[in-house]
């Protein structure tokens, strides 16, 4: 189910300059008990995105309105992908002088991941694909992402569940598709991005409610020595909310740690990604 500009449509124009260039942004958000959860965090960081690649404002309330209104004829537990592109243009780079962005909201069913992602947590594979440096678009969620999928490929038959990417100087920054976070003697830290990858809406929901509970979390540069060291290391997205991790295959193992659990059990309380205690029985896992 697909909405371009407010219309149910599959035909995208070929001269879209999301297509030709990926210049846009896109937002992946859960949908439980059909609605579409931490919206009003997707919403904001679409508009704060969309100033820092100077592409105008998306109106908020279209968008907030039309994800809710799509989010309830689906099935009740499921994804739904926002994207606001620079819109229509011609073959070279310069944008028109007055862009008129284009809106596209599409739901999709929640991923059939194993309940033994959460339960048990997963094996992660390093991947050799690199983030590289560029300061002007580091944390932001645009749609550039051929690193992503280069690196995606590596670990398709590697038994992993997901691939850690670093960046040129072998910084641990996150996952494929997930944010990194890491436990050492009490102290939580997760990567900066200043230079390269995403900053993640439940990453930024899980700072936040560790905030709420007076653990501060360090942001700063991981390396593989220190997160090897680690107590317990877990991934986080929107749609799958926390994953434990149990391995770095070839480096080593982790056991399943108590902040994880209870991060786990805190997001499924307030039903906030797809995760199992959050699906129904709609043909979902």
């Amino acid at each position: 189910m697909r909405w371009i500009d407010g219309v149910a449509s599959d035909d995208l124009p070929a001269d879209d300059r999301g297509l030709q260039f990926g210049d846009g942004l896109f937002e992946t958000v859960a949908v439980v008990d059909h609605q579409p959860r931490l919206l009003e965090r997707h919403l904001a960081r679409l508009r704060r995105d969309a100033r820092a690649l100077r592409l105008p404002d998306p109106d908020i309330l279209v968008l907030g309105d039309e994800a809710a209104r799509l989010a309830a004829r689906g099935a009740a537990c499921g994804v739904l992908k926002i994207v606001w592109t620079a819109g229509s243009g011609g073959r070279g780079y310069a944008r028109p002088d007055t862009p008129q962005p284009r809106r596209m909201l599409s739901l999709h069913p929640a991923p059939a991941h194993s309940v033994s992602c959460w339960n048990d947590g997963v094996s992660v594979t390093l991947c050799r694909t690199r983030l590289a440096h560029q300061p002007a678009l580091a944390g932001i969620k645009h749609l550039n992402r051929l690193e992503q999928v280069l690196a995606r490929d590596e670990w398709a038959a590697s038994g992993a569940r997901e691939g850690i990417m670093q960046d040129q100087e072998g910084a641990v920054l996150e996952g494929t598709m997930s944010n990194l976070f890491a436990v050492h003697n009490g102290a939580v830290a997760t990567p900066t991005l200043d230079t390269a990858g995403i900053a993640g809406i439940m990453r930024e929901t899980i700072i936040n409610r560790l905030a709420d509970l007076d653990q501060a979390v360090t942001l700063k540069p991981l390396s593989l020595e220190s997160l090897m060291a680690s107590d317990e290391v877990f991934l986080c997205n929107s749609v799958n909310g926390v994953w434990p991790v149990r391995e770095l295959l070839g480096h080593g193992t982790w056991n399943v740690g108590p902040l994880t659990r209870s991060l786990q059990d805190w997001i499924d309380h307030h039903r906030l990604a797809c995760t199992p205690a959050t699906r129904t029985t709609e043909g979902q896992p």
